[in-house]
């Protein structure tokens, strides 16, 4: 069982062989020898190239949406799709602007699509965020779909819950970028409370 998570030693990443745990991916040679076979296919070649391409010149300088932006000008990309939450709609709609300002087109889902009330999953009233009314569903599949139809050629998650991004990333046919996650609580910044994991939420994340 790997715990790389956990590992002191980080041989892999300067390249320090001689520094690798007993039980370590790096230590697969032939596993590692097949994963690399990977990267000569086309599309993978392309992504993982110019995605280290646009880390080394905006490393620390640019933000992240500079960088996407990059990265698909890099990659030929030009039509893009957009799977965004009701909450964000506002980010969504600067984000498009934004996009079409460097001439992507931009296919857009909101997760909402469909009106399907939430009892159509079998939800009942004390479930919803709200019990004194009929709520609609999030949509993450049907996300999928429609741009799957659009035939986007790369797809951005923005703001969407956890559970509904997996089933747009397990459906989605074009490969998917996150620009941001939900976090209500944090800002949309869920790492505020890993960096307070010691101190203030230290009480509530080490708590069952």
């Amino acid at each position: 069982m790997f715990k790389c998570s956990i590992c002191k030693l980080k041989g892999c990443y300067t390249g320090e062989k001689d520094k690798l745990p007993k039980v370590c991916p790096t230590r697969m040679e032939e596993k590692q020898e097949r994963i690399l076979a990977l990267y000569e296919e086309e599309e993978n070649k392309k992504i993982a190239y110019n995605a280290a391409v646009v880390e080394a010149k905006g490393y620390c300088v640019k933000t992240r949406l500079e960088e996407t932006i990059e990265f698909f000008k890099k990659c030929g990309f030009k039509k893009i799709g957009l799977a965004f939450c009701v909450g964000l709609g506002k980010e969504a709609e600067k984000l498009t602007e934004v996009l079409k300002f460097h001439d992507f087109e931009v296919v857009s889902v909101i997760c909402k699509n469909g009106a399907i009330p939430k009892s159509a999953i079998g939800l009942k009233p004390d479930e919803q965020v709200n019990p004194d009314k009929e709520e609609i569903m999030c949509n993450p599949i049907g996300q999928a779909m429609f741009l799957n139809e659009n035939k986007t050629e790369y797809n951005i998650l923005l703001g969407l819950c956890v559970g509904h991004d997996s089933l747009v990333i397990k459906y989605s046919e074009a490969p998917i970028t996150v620009f941001a996650v939900k976090d209500r609580v944090l800002a949309h910044n869920p790492l505020a409370c890993i960096y307070n994991a010691d101190g203030y939420y230290k009480n509530k994340l080490f708590k069952k």
